[in-house]
């Protein structure tokens, strides 16, 4: 595949000018591009919701109670936020497909490592390592994806793409719990690593070009530092809610991101344009509506999957069927909304989306244990089919807002929102918990009070993606 040749911007250039793109690839390569991106869509998603499901039996080996189940999930996703827009950054620079396969070797050997882990603290170091190679795989592989196709298509490739991870959400509550139940729940780990496998010999055999529009600029390590910084302080502030210490580190976290977005306005060649966010409404709206969506919707999994094993008293096997629903509606829906957004506003079409995630969340405060199990179904396929019909255009939204010599930086951004969104949702979740429960196992005796929680979770959630709508409308046209 032709790569694209760039040289370093000469003194007085204005950095934001796109250069000369690539000659267009030919549709066997876009497809083998495609193929790639697919198994890295789905390989992430897969592995987060398969263990979600094994969180039970993997909190009774280890002994942990909820607040300690929970950075199972916090230390991944720490780490892949504080990498993904840096890594973004490089890939820009030295090259997409070279930092992705970085990526993906790492996500594989660490989940070939995690099935050896002997203790809590070990297995929490390697879902760090596995956060770091997520953070290289999302920051290219819509990146690179980007840059293959053109506009009048990017919603049709990004919705095939969303499906992929779709795919791996609705097979993973299911697949999850039946490898749980049948080989115990490293097993979920070790399916990762045939198909990072493949997708890396894909890459090394089968994709010949490069992306790297910002070939020859610095990379911006002092402002990398910072943003890193920042980020560990707010998420780790926000794993520790509700406790005095959280308050202290999230004001220290933002007051390191306030000096981070002045050095970056400053900086000759910023880690992150300042530019993207000024002046760009769409850009702007568009990332600050998948942070507040992913806020309301990411802990929906945690909490059901916690809720159908501990108050119903669901196998692992029938919990992962009872979550299927919902992931099978977002798989569905995510190409038809893909293409919508190739031919109307894509803020119209997420915005309706946002609107369902609204209904079926609400629909959920008043959750109990005695709710019948067709209500919740049919709240789940509420919730798929909005978050289905929201993330294409979303993200077709973003992507269309910059330059393609930018498209690694807004890839990582987006999946930076995505990130963030997903800790804000634990941190809600965890604080409830802790202020409802306590730092306790979750036994018999607490069930009560652990439904009771997630009822207030759900009105919270519900709140926040009702101000999201007004994000996603606010960002106005993107064409």
């Amino acid at each position: 595949m032709p790569a694209p040749v760039s040289s370093p911007p000469r003194s007085g250039d204005d950095p934001a000018v796109c250069r000369t793109p690539p000659p267009a690839p030919s549709t066997t390569e876009k497809r083998i591009v495609l193929l790639i991106a697919l198994l890295a869509g789905f390989i992430t998603p897969f592995d987060g919701s398969a263990v979600n499901i094994a969180l039970p039996l993997i909190g009774a080996e280890f002994h942990m109670d909820a607040v300690a189940l929970s950075w199972i999930a916090t230390a991944y996703l720490l780490a892949t936020a504080v990498f993904i827009v840096p890594f973004g950054r490089l890939a820009d620079i030295h090259g997409r497909k070279r930092v992705f396969l970085v990526g993906i070797t790492v996500f594989t050997v660490a989940s070939f490592a995690q099935t050896l882990v002997p203790s809590t603290a070990a297995m929490i170091a390697v879902r760090a390592l596995q956060g770091f190679g997520s953070a290289l795989i999302f920051g290219t592989a819509i990146a690179i994806l980007t840059s293959v196709v053109s506009k009048q298509e990017r919603g049709r490739w990004l919705g095939y793409y969303i499906t992929a991870v779709y795919l791996g959400l609705t097979i993973g509550p299911f697949l999850g719990g039946l490898l749980t139940a049948q080989f115990g729940w490293r097993s979920i780990f070790l399916i990762n690593v045939p198909i990072g496998a493949v997708a890396i010999i894909l890459v090394v055999a089968k994709l010949k070009g490069e992306w790297a529009e910002c070939r020859g600029e610095r990379f911006d390590l002092v402002g990398s530092v910072l943003y890193g910084l920042a980020l560990v302080a707010i998420m780790y502030g926000l794993s520790e809610l509700p406790a005095p210490v959280a308050a202290g580190l999230i004001l220290a976290g933002l007051a390191v991101l306030a000096a981070f977005i002045r050095y970056e306005f400053r900086s000759p060649s910023p880690v992150l344009s300042m530019n993207l966010f000024v002046g760009n409404r769409g850009f702007l709206f568009s990332n600050l509506a998948a942070l507040i969506n992913y806020s309301a919707t990411f802990a929906v999994t945690f909490l059901m999957s916690l809720y159908f094993q501990y108050a119903r008293g669901f196998s692992p096997v029938l919990a992962g069927f009872a979550l299927v629903p919902q992931f099978l509606l977002q798989m569905l829906v995510s190409p038809y909304a893909g293409r919508l957004s190739d031919r109307m506003e894509p803020r119209i079409v997420a915005s309706i989306g946002m609107g369902l995630t609204v209904l079926g969340l609400g629909l959920l405060t008043v959750l109990s244990e005695t709710t019948p199990l067709w209500y919740i179904i049919a709240c789940l396929v509420l919730l798929g089919l909005g978050f289905g019909l929201f993330s294409s255009p979303n993200t077709n939204a973003i992507m269309s807002a910059v330059d393609r010599r930018h498209y690694g930086v807004a890839s990582g951004m987006n999946g930076t929102m995505r990130l963030l969104g997903q800790m804000l949702s634990m941190g809600v979740a965890m604080t409830i918990f802790s202020i409802v429960i306590g730092r306790v196992e979750i036994t018999p005796p607490y069930y009560d009070a652990f439904v009771g929680s997630v009822r207030i979770a759900f009105l919270v959630f519900t709140l926040l993606c009702l101000a999201g709508v007004g994000a996603s409308l606010a960002r106005g046209g993107t064409r």
